[in-house]
């Protein structure tokens, strides 16, 4: 095998986000639900037998040695002594800066592709023990299914999601995950749930997002995006640290009506409409209609 192209790695969304504490090292505790939806980016990656990781194609604002899927293809390597390299080209949908988890869903799929593509033959359980250092977010993508969690994001349960769609909503703006949780004003002892807590709901209607308050505070244009959507009938919360916001519905059908009928209003015939902060068109950038995934398309690539 010389080539994996059209390597999917989707976003995911936190259905609530509560902060619970934090350790002496500085990282916080949480615990959230994770789930996948099918706005993705597209990895297409080929053999090298110079043992070089290339990046095939630009990450505008990141520098080739800090790209996760650079540090995760080279983590790769060291753990496993293969002596093939790789070039990685990335078709990005998914938005950075949006809470999405972009950049951690294309260091996972490199993980899992290159594991594929090199025969290295690792288990899910030695992938994810590579993915932790990556980053918080990127065991979950190999675990590969949806997900309660706790600790920093790296203790992981299984839980099965109801079939639901989302109208998700990408305000102009990026934010940096690591200002948001050095704030001194953000909640760190929401009291702690279980999973029989939010198994009684199963849905985005459970708990909060702690990272709002914070964000909408520093990034008036998210809360201003939170609140065109509830003038258009929308309720919304914040993915992780933001910037997205998303809503749920019970089918794809209605996410899909949702989603248009905000496109057109940020399209709305009056001229003034972009001048004013209350107006969808000068707080939302982009919106799309996704269905959730009960599972990571690449889970049955891994040896369980």
């Amino acid at each position: 095998m010389k080539a994996l192209y059209d390597v999917p790695a989707p976003a995911k969304l936190n259905l609530f986000l509560h902060i619970t504490g934090r350790r002496a090292d500085g990282y916080h505790l949480l615990q959230t639900v994770f789930r996948f939806v099918d706005l993705q980016d597209t990895l297409h990656i080929e053999a090298r037998g110079d043992g070089r990781i290339v990046r095939a194609t630009d990450l505008p604002g990141v520098p080739e040695k800090d790209d996760l899927t650079v540090r995760a293809a080279l983590a790769l390597q060291r753990a496993t002594g293969v002596r093939a390299g790789a070039s990685i080209a990335i078709e990005k949908r998914i938005p950075q800066g949006g809470g999405l988890g972009g950049g951690s869903s294309d260091a996972a799929s490199v993980l899992i592709a290159l594991n594929r593509l090199w025969n290295t033959g690792l288990d899910r359980a030695q992938l994810m023990r590579l993915a932790l250092p990556l980053g918080a977010d990127v065991p979950v993508f190999v675990f590969g299914q949806s997900a309660f969690a706790e600790g920093v994001g790296e203790r992981l349960t299984a839980v099965a999601l109801p079939e639901r769609a989302y109208l998700l909503a990408m305000p102009p703006t990026s934010v940096p995950t690591a200002s948001v949780f050095a704030a001194k004003d953000l909640t760190r002892d929401t009291k702690p749930v279980t999973i029989a807590d939010f198994s009684e709901v199963l849905d985005s209607r459970f708990g909060r997002n702690d990272l709002e308050s914070v964000v909408f505070a520093r990034h008036p244009v998210v809360r201003q995006a939170s609140q065109a959507l509830a003038r258009c009938g929308v309720a919304s919360r914040m993915s992780g640290s933001g910037a997205c916001l998303f809503a749920e519905f019970p089918s794809m059908d209605e996410a899909t009506l949702a989603q248009r009928e905000i496109a057109v209003k940020m399209r709305v015939a009056d001229p003034d409409a972009h001048r004013r902060e209350d107006s969808p068109g000068s707080c939302i950038a982009w919106t799309w209609a996704c269905q959730g995934l009960s599972e990571h398309p690449l889970r049955n690539w891994i040896a369980s």
